[in-house]
């Protein structure tokens, strides 16, 4: 049944921009359609609106001051509101008539798109079809909490989980590398998803029957690195009662992932580099070279080029590893993947603790916007698991969440600023809270637990 303004006599509608010129023209058009009309100039204020009103379409637009034509900021609004009522339609507005933009937009849940100037009947049209969408979303109350989180998919990279800009520019540079067995080197801080990204490289190249195999150069000692990496023969050390294979021979035919590379010495990296040059390995105890056959893959959350200038790093390793260069954007600059995100991780650990699976209301939604999530996705993950654990009701408020690195402690708890002494007592803060557990303290550090193990010995822990 097509939709007509005699639909709308029971609707409310919301109208945001920042031109007060646009507000007063849209309110003065739908009055007398509808049965009440609210603007906004500043989507900031839409946490609160939401929270205290019952809205059927909202009218949102694309552009405000601080990002004055991408779209960006009226994409990252259109997220939220469809998580606070997953129900809404919403109508995209802006004056840059751009049909790629307005793909994004219905991609991402919009129910139309209009450009100024408008057509007055167009735009009433618009409004009566939306309605009829969100009349049509409450009859069907299971597809509506479908929408509220992202679904799971076959998609390789179904994991990279976002809609950001950023994000979508990192997917689509590994969709393209992906067939190729070109080497990629992750960039990235700790927490933004690098092992993730590099598991889905693996799962969508012609390499995917093969085996994925992970070696963490930052916990390899440098007695370790060569027996780990490259095997070892029967006797050749104490200790070495068989022949045993190393990762990079154990990634035969798939992918080797190399985490925290720029851990590794000089000694280490000129090693590594004669293998990647010969595609062979010699196994410790063994002078017969062997050949092998890997893509590789490496991450590091080091600036490179510093290291290669103060010398720590060799600029002819980096010309081996990184043939593509893929650096995952910080959490605190795709905010408005946080929806997407957090929806994800409530649905996944309310099913692995078995609990019923929640939302997270306007003021939550808030307080993840306004923290800057310095351990990014992982530290997002770890909250949200926690909140699901031990928050009640239906709903997660912003008093269910935890963050780890909450309100700064006065720098007289700290023996000094010397990064060292910063550091180990970071790490003792992190152990008494989780009660010496090395696995949990990691994962708050950002840290894998060899890392950890490395650093509490180094500080006698």
């Amino acid at each position: 049944m097509s939709a007509s303004a005699s639909d709308l006599s029971a609707v409310r509608v919301l109208v945001v921009d920042d031109n007060e010129d646009v507000l007063t023209a849209i309110r003065l058009l739908l009055t007398g359609h509808v049965a009440a009309v609210q603007t906004a100039t500043s989507p900031a204020s839409l946490p609160t609106l939401m929270r205290e009103n019952r809205f059927d379409v909202v009218l949102l637009d694309m552009n405000y001051e601080r990002d004055a034509s991408s779209g960006r900021e009226g994409l990252e609004y259109l997220d939220r509101l469809l998580y606070m009522d997953a129900d809404l339609a919403v109508i995209m507005i802006t004056a840059y008539g751009d049909v790629e933009l307005a793909v994004r937009a219905m991609k991402r849940g919009a129910v139309d798109f209009v450009t100024k100037p408008w057509d007055n009947a167009r735009l009433v049209a618009s409004v009566a079809a939306a309605a009829q969408v969100r009349r049509t979303r409450l009859e069907r109350p299971e597809e509506s909490a479908e929408r509220r989180l992202p679904r799971s998919s076959d998609d390789p990279f179904g994991d990279l989980i976002g809609t950001s800009d950023e994000m979508e520019r990192v997917v689509a540079t590994l969709r393209k590398v992906a067939r190729t067995d070109a080497n990629v080197l992750l960039l990235g801080e700790n927490g933004t998803g690098k092992q993730v990204a590099a598991q889905a490289l693996h799962a969508a190249s012609h390499r995917s029957e093969g085996p994925f195999v992970t070696a963490d150069l930052g916990a390899l000692s440098e007695s370790l690195f060569e027996s780990e990496l490259f095997g070892y023969a029967k006797g050749a050390f104490t200790g070495a009662a068989s022949d045993r294979e190393g990762r990079m021979e154990a990634a035969q035919g798939g992918t080797l992932f190399l985490d925290e590379i720029a851990n590794t010495t000089p000694a280490q990296q000129a090693r590594l580099l004669t293998a990647l040059q010969s595609r062979t390995i010699t196994r410790v105890g063994e002078t017969k070279p062997r050949p092998v056959d890997v893509r590789l893959v490496s991450a590091t959350n080091v600036d490179l080029s510093q290291a290669v200038a103060s010398g720590a790093f060799r600029q002819d390793l980096i010309y081996r590893i990184n043939t593509v260069e893929v650096r995952l954007p910080p959490l605190r600059d795709r905010v408005g993947d946080l929806p997407l995100l957090a929806g994800h991780f409530l649905t996944r650990y309310a099913q692995q603790y078995d609990r019923p699976t929640r939302r997270l209301s306007p003021d939550a939604l808030d307080a993840l916007a306004r923290y800057p999530w310095p351990g990014n996705v992982r530290e997002l993950q770890h909250t949200i698991e926690r909140a699901v654990v031990l928050g009640d009701g239906e709903t997660l408020t912003a008093s269910d969440l935890s963050f780890s690195a909450s309100t700064p402690q006065p720098s007289a708890a700290l023996p000094s600023l010397d990064l060292e002494d910063v550091e180990q007592a970071v790490i003792r803060k992190a152990l008494s809270k989780h009660g010496g557990n090395i696995s949990r303290a990691a994962d708050e550090l950002g840290l894998t637990r060899a890392s950890l193990y490395r650093r509490i010995e180094k500080y006698g822990l």
